[in-house]
């Protein structure tokens, strides 16, 4: 071997400006000779400031930001500021980002132990749980981590949710450690909230779950610790890779009590406990034009400082075009069915691809499973679809990342449904603060990643189709469109206006065809809509101005404060951010916040701070005394309720009828028993009665009481979920007890009708229901539903809304008058044969 011959002792200066690097890469592929303008501008930017330890890269997506962050990095190698890693979601993103770098002719690895890699000679391309977990080998062991010079997180918001993952221990039911925090909390949950502890841990009801008090989760702590040590092994993969990373902040920790498992989550993530990514000297976030930068505080950490270093294109001209309709929302009265229908039409021609957020929905789309893209075929579903080749019809569960479909590989896309809660806390959270713009931003942003699969390139186009009650009522009345990204604001935008000047045309509500003629001006690439986009883009402009929620600052701040034993400054902190909010709903969750870190330092004002928050959000945890309970009275005609109702919530004409609809989607035998609840508790509301959920006010009563007339009452208990073909014993029992609750808190004359909505109408044979019983199925559930819908769509087409004689008039017509409730819509309960 000559080696000798091949040194050379005056080595050339390798250049370190990213355009440079590209321009002289020797072995690029075709199609690799010039970068876009767009990656050249911020390869500009990013190198004036590439000394901050901290950068946020914004790019668009479909905009090459892949190539971007490669080059950035080999710049980072040549400089000396090795080694470079480059971070993705997931496995399956690694090979591309690997396949990428081949064809731009620069080294990378998947292996850490590469040699070309550990001497800063190539750059290790890996998923975000190699880097974050608790056993890390780039920060977790004690000696020997694998340093970090400089790295770059792609699509950092998806990298994040799986980095909170990782600092949560989710402990299933049939396990020992399961069994012995169960004993450990048992006698105090009994005695806090006897109800939902039965449900939950001796009934195993799969559709509930229980928040641990957090003064039982903090003064038990030394048991808690010993438990999960016990079980810190191997076989026991959640506490071995989660404990070491939240053993810091255990005593912080929300604790989730379900049947399934037991999930034990911080109110932060503490990621200084991966050291090498801490001393990183240059850290990149790349991240899509999302409306929200408060991920990078809440789960990364960064400071104000931080947040001034944005990079960002300056024009919007790096996005391919999108036309978005959404049907629902032009006419309410299509219906999803009609949606599939039209969807498969199209499918026969062009590739169309479905973005669902469950297996159970993907039945919906195609029920066989055969066209449904799982973990063990995807790369080959996404490789049919990108082969050039008519495919038609595939769907993806919970995809919303990380799938690139340029060109004809997705002409078509459709968004059926909100994406999913992430763990068993945020649908806790959800449950408590259901107008939660923490969550609202969360899902809108994976709403707006989910819509940029289908475009990858400023010169591509795709047709983009929004459907679902959640999503509609998402978008629309809780305004989430607000937190799209401007360019995808800008492209609604202007969507917006073909739906309208199609209704105008129209003089009438437009028919599915109609609306779907639309698509073809993307289908069918119609030169003319293709100018107007590029028109519309190009008077967009990126912001590099961090747009940040004040009260996660706030909570991350406190968490900080907490971890390090200041627990005063910690509540103190919650409390100014509480003080500053309107919604009531949310300012109560910030006071069991509050009173969780007072509890530290003084308990009695803890609870003091809880109940106060308890009579702003009934759904917080209830105090150590309880809470004295309300009674509901109804003084107001039915009409002129609705009315008033109607009003407050500042909606009318399509978008109430998307809200009505919303909340009859979840009123039905099957759904959640908290969404059912709550809409049943909505649709009261609508009906123009004086409805509350007492079981979840105070831990004791009905799911739902309905106050129809001044002194008569619905007691309700909602076993929507059942799946047994009579009503048991128990459940009457329960009906029974809360008759007996009414009777105890309102005296004579006041009187209640008890009703049971169970798939069933029958009971078993050693049940004694109540004299007076009464029984909602899925029939008269149905009925209901249907003249709810009826009711309302008559008020707003035809101005009826504020008429008080035209109210009580479709009140008639649709059997929704007081009396009709019980009358019409439930049925004597009958012994099982």
């Amino acid at each position: 071997m000559d080696l000798l011959s091949k040194l050379n002792s005056n080595s050339k200066t390798k250049s370190i400006k990213p355009r440079e690097i590209f321009m002289t890469l020797p072995s690029k592929e075709t199609g690799y000779g010039y970068p876009r303008d767009v990656q050249s501008e911020v390869w500009r930017k990013w190198f004036d400031i590439r000394d901050k330890k901290n950068i946020i890269l914004k790019m668009g997506t479909g905009s090459g930001k892949t190539v971007v962050g490669l080059i950035m990095l080999q710049s980072c190698l040549n400089e000396g500021k090795g080694p470079a890693t480059y971070v993705v979601p997931d496995k399956y993103l690694v090979k591309q980002v690997i396949d990428e770098a081949g064809k731009l002719g620069i080294s990378a690895t998947d292996d850490k132990d590469d040699y070309s890699y550990s001497n800063s000679k190539a750059i290790l391309v890996a998923p975000i749980h190699t880097i974050v977990n608790g056993h890390s080998c780039f920060g977790m062991r004690e000696y020997g981590n694998y340093p970090i010079g400089s790295i770059i997180i792609d699509d950092v918001h998806t990298c994040m949710d799986k980095i909170i993952k990782q600092f949560m221990i989710r402990i299933d039911a049939e396990t020992d450690a399961y069994r012995e925090l169960i004993s450990l909390f048992s006698s105090s949950l009994k005695d806090y909230n006897s109800n939902r502890y039965i449900d939950v841990v001796e009934n195993r009801d799969c559709h509930k779950n229980m928040l641990v008090p957090y003064w039982e989760w903090q003064r038990k702590q030394d048991d808690i610790y010993k438990i999960l040590t016990k079980y810190n092994n191997d076989d026991n993969k959640s506490i071995y890779f989660g404990l070491p990373l939240i053993d810091r902040c255990l005593e912080t920790c929300d604790c989730i009590i379900s049947s399934s498992s037991i999930e034990i989550s911080p109110k932060g993530v503490d990621l200084d406990k991966i050291s090498s990514l801490e001393e990183a000297s240059r850290r990149i976030y790349m991240s899509a034009t999302l409306a929200d930068d408060s991920v990078f505080v809440s789960a990364l950490g960064l400071d104000t400082e931080d947040m001034k270093n944005i990079i960002a294109p300056e024009n919007v001209n790096d996005v391919g075009d999108r036309l978005i309709i959404f049907p629902k929302y032009i006419n309410n009265d299509i219906s999803e069915f009609e949606i599939k229908e039209k969807v498969d039409e199209i499918a026969k021609k062009y590739n169309v691809v479905i973005l669902v957020p469950s297996f159970s929905r993907a039945k919906f789309w195609d029920e066989q499973g055969d066209l449904t893209a799982s973990k063990d075929n995807i790369e080959i579903m996404v490789k049919r679809l990108k082969s050039g080749k008519h495919v038609g019809k595939t769907i993806f569960v919970n995809r919303y990342d990380g799938i690139d479909l340029p060109s004809e590989a997705c002409s078509m896309l459709v968004i059926d449904g909100l994406p999913p809660l992430n763990s068993i806390k945020d649908k806790y959270i959800q449950s408590t603060v259901s107008n939660s713009t923490i969550l609202l931003r969360e899902q809108v942003q994976r709403i707006e990643q989910g819509m940029g699969r289908g475009v990858r390139s400023n010169d591509d186009e795709c047709c983009v189709v929004l459907m679902g009650d959640d999503l509609s009522d998402v978008l629309t009345r809780n305004k989430g469109i607000d937190y799209f990204s401007v360019a995808t604001r800008c492209q609604y935008d202007l969507s917006k206006q073909l739906w309208d000047l199609l209704v105008e045309e129209k003089d009438s509500k437009p028919t599915i065809d109609q609306i779907f003629e639309l698509a073809n001006y993307s289908l069918e690439k119609n030169p003319e809509w293709i100018t107007k986009c590029k028109e519309s883009l190009a008077t967009v402009k990126y912001s590099t101005e961090a747009k940040i929620d004040e009260k996660v600052v706030a909570q991350r701040k406190a968490f900080k404060k907490a971890i390090n034993g200041q627990w005063h400054d910690a509540a103190d902190i919650i409390k100014t951010v509480k003080d500053k909010e309107n919604d009531e709903s949310t300012k109560g969750y910030l006071c069991q916040i509050q009173a969780e870190y007072t509890n530290k330092i003084d308990p009695a004002c803890s609870q003091e701070i809880l109940k106060a928050g308890k009579n702003l959000n009934e759904s917080i945890l209830l105090p150590l005394e309880g809470i004295q309970y309300q009674r509901k009275t109804n003084t107001i005609p039915q009409a002129q309720a609705i009315i008033k109702n109607i009003t407050s919530k500042k909606i009318i004409g399509n978008e109430l009828i998307i809200y009505v609809d919303r909340v009859l989607s979840n009123l039905s035998i099957g759904s959640e028993y908290e969404k059912f609840e709550k809409a049943l508790d909505e649709v009261g509301t609508l009906l123009g009665f004086v409805c509350s959920r007492p079981d979840k006010e105070t831990g004791r009563g009905p799911d739902n009481l309905w106050v129809i007339d001044s002194d008569k009452y619905l007691v309700i208990e909602c076993k929507t979920e059942a799946t047994t073909e009579t009503i048991k014993k128990d459940y009457c029992n329960q009906l029974s007890g809360s008759v007996n609750w009414f009777k105890d808190k309102y005296v004579c004359p006041n009187e209640c009708i008890p009703i049971m909505i169970h798939p069933s109408k029958y009971v078993d044979e050693v049940a004694s229901p109540g004299e007076n019983m009464r029984v909602m199925t899925e029939m008269e559930l149905e009925h209901f539903r249907k003249n709810i819908r009826a009711f309302y769509k008559y008020l707003c087409n035809y101005g009826g809304i504020n008429d008080i004689s035209e109210i009580n008039k479709s009140l008639r017509e649709c059997n929704l008058r007081k009396d009709d409730i019980v009358n019409t819509y439930t049925v004597k309960v009958e012994r099982c044969k």
